[in-house]
């Protein structure tokens, strides 16, 4: 898989692509992550990549050339790249989408900034994306949240095929309860069905806990279809 970032700002991503399954994920050649400097596409000795607003306004408004002319460079004739806008106007991201998205060969992130983007950005894109209703200085951060969710999709990235399967939100429900050693710290126990080694009882109290925790927490996932 290849994810291509367009940013005006390429050092917000170091750290974060450097460590932990995001680094692991790339070291393996599982993903191939480039983060690319819009600038580089810009046409004017300044590197101009924002200018005013048309009909006034505050703030500045993302030009539409660069953002067109790396989209044009970036994919393929084959248009096997799924080109996306990261912008508070996007469907909302949900584990839905980032397994929908795990499965595409490329992926191509726009990442939004000052006042928005230029409308005709828009045009380019496949997909318009959110990571929430609230509002963010720049479409970095969510970049790198939908990045981080979609990688850790793809086959081959966990160390164990089994960890996403019953995790929070694998059919609508928010995962159960974990422990670790020791087994009592400051009086709270960890429950004894866990202790036992009966795996059948362990799967049951876990399958019980995962819906009784999503009633009380998220019941509106209950609600919704399968993905």
């Amino acid at each position: 898989m290849k994810i291509d970032i367009l940013t005006l700002f390429p050092k917000m991503f170091e750290n974060i692509l450097g460590e932990s399954m995001l680094k692991i994920a790339q070291k393996k050649g599982l993903v191939r992550i480039r983060v690319h400097n819009l600038r580089d596409w810009t046409s004017d000795s300044h590197r101009t990549a924002d200018d005013k607003p048309f009909g006034g306004g505050p703030g500045m408004v993302m030009k539409v050339e660069p953002v067109w002319r790396a989209v044009d460079e970036l994919v393929s004739k084959k248009k096997v790249a799924k080109v996306i806008l990261l912008t508070p106007q996007g469907k909302k991201l949900d584990q839905k989408i980032a397994k929908r998205l795990a499965r595409d060969k490329q992926l191509v992130l726009i990442c939004g900034h000052y006042e928005g983007v230029d409308e005709r950005i828009r045009e380019l894109a496949d997909e318009e994306i959110s990571i929430g209703d609230y509002i963010l200085t720049c479409g970095e951060i969510p970049a790198l949240a939908l990045v981080d969710s979609v990688v850790r999709l793809v086959p081959g990235v966990l160390g164990h095929s089994e960890s996403t399967i019953a995790e929070s939100f694998e059919n609508n429900l928010l995962e159960y309860p974990q422990y670790t050693r020791p087994a009592e710290f400051r009086g709270m126990k960890v429950p004894e069905v866990l202790l036992n080694g009966d795996h059948k009882k362990i799967e049951s109290w876990r399958s019980d806990q995962a819906l009784a925790r999503t009633k009380v927490r998220r019941p509106d996932l209950i609600k919704k279809p399968l993905a």
